[in-house]
């Protein structure tokens, strides 16, 4: 073969080689779509008003980011409380598939399984990041799955609060007599160490709560913190703001019904996943900054109060009486329980020396 021919030859061949290898392009977004799979449409309903901020706002990005990360082939339409489900009646809508799936507080259903109130957080407990870490590293996790299991239920974290304060209050609390008799809006394991010390704890939906405090239905109520807490306006009729204790790091979910969730495809399942996970570290920061914000603005009728010294120990005491209970009443409550404790005890030396003595070198500059 000549030279000539030879180049020529190789040219070709060398074309039709890198012609064979070439990708297509895409030509258009109906192409791009067909390749994900068809197009999925998920209900999930809320225990928020519409757009309710942090907590709602959260659940609208989240779905908007599966749309997204999906190439619109993932739709999740939101339902604020009260357009599908009541507010507290989500987590039998979804166990009943009447929903795909709702973003509320754990420990709302503490009726269902009184162990569902670890999940949603301990007082005097586990602070959001070690909440989180126990659920990925420590089994809480598959402790909740299995649990929720038996509702037909598939929960996934939905965001997180960081440490709440203690409420708001109409009268002053000067000594653990003081709360005596009061009826609080408190939820979870908080709400049954406070009707240890003597309150009668109350749960509302948020849409309630102002005007049960405003009407005297209730002396006292907690919600989450400054941010949401101001927006509600309880300084107006209640202007004892109190410290946290109860809820430290309390857990939000995002929930789905089990057989929907089993039938999603993988990229469907990973796609949420992965966007919950964003709700979820979004949320805390967005907390975290509002409320530091907010604090500074309230108006000054607001007294931000500690309790009484006599009360904390008494709480302490009070929470253990309660754990022992549940624990007695419950092999759900005693095996989470004991779960709970194992990550507690073995990230307790580690946070002294980090985190607690960190806080505390930095409290004296």
């Amino acid at each position: 073969m000549k030279r000539r021919d030879f180049l020529t030859a190789t040219a070709v061949g060398a074309a039709v080689s890198l012609t064979g290898c070439h990708r297509p392009e895409e030509k258009n977004d109906d192409t791009k779509r067909r390749r994900r799979g068809k197009k999925t449409t998920l209900k999930l309903a809320t225990s928020w008003p519409a757009h309710f901020p942090i907590m709602g706002t959260a659940v609208d990005r989240f779905a908007a980011r599966c749309a997204e990360m999906s190439g619109g082939t993932l739709e999740i339409k939101v339902y604020p409380k009260n357009i599908l489900v009541p507010a507290m009646q989500v987590f039998d809508a979804c166990s009943a598939a009447q929903i795909d799936a709702f973003h509320s507080g754990v420990y709302y259903w503490k009726g269902k399984n009184p162990a569902f109130s670890i999940f949603g957080g301990m007082p005097l407990g586990l602070l959001s990041e070690e909440m989180i870490t126990w659920f990925k590293f420590g089994g809480g996790y598959d402790l909740w799955r299995e649990l929720y299991a038996k509702f037909n239920l598939y929960p996934l974290i939905g965001g997180t609060t960081g440490p709440q304060m203690g409420g708001w209050f109409k009268k002053e609390i000067r000594t653990l007599n003081d709360l005596k008799g009061l009826k609080m809006r408190i939820p979870g394991l908080g709400g049954e160490v406070m009707k240890k010390l003597g309150v009668n704890p109350v749960l509302l939906p948020p849409g309630e709560i102002y005007t049960a405090l405003e009407r005297g239905t209730i002396d006292a109520t907690e919600w989450v913190g400054p941010a949401l807490d101001k927006m509600m306006g309880f300084y107006k009729v209640a202007p004892y703001y109190y410290t946290g204790w109860h809820e430290p790091g309390s857990i939000l979910e995002l929930t789905f019904n089990k057989a929907r969730w089993e039938k999603l495809s993988a990229e469907h399942r990973a796609i949420i996943e992965a966007a919950a996970e964003e709700m979820t570290a979004t949320m805390l920061q967005e907390f975290r900054y509002r409320n530091a914000r907010t604090l500074a603005t309230f108006p000054k009728n607001v007294q931000i109060k500690n309790f009484p010294d006599d009360f904390y120990p008494a709480a302490q005491t009070a929470l253990a009486e309660v754990l022992e209970e549940q624990s007695a009443h419950s092999k759900d409550f005693a095996k989470v329980l004991d779960s709970y404790r194992a990550f507690y005890a073995l990230n307790k030396p580690y946070d002294d020396i980090s985190t607690k003595r960190l806080l505390q070198i930095r409290s004296m500059t």
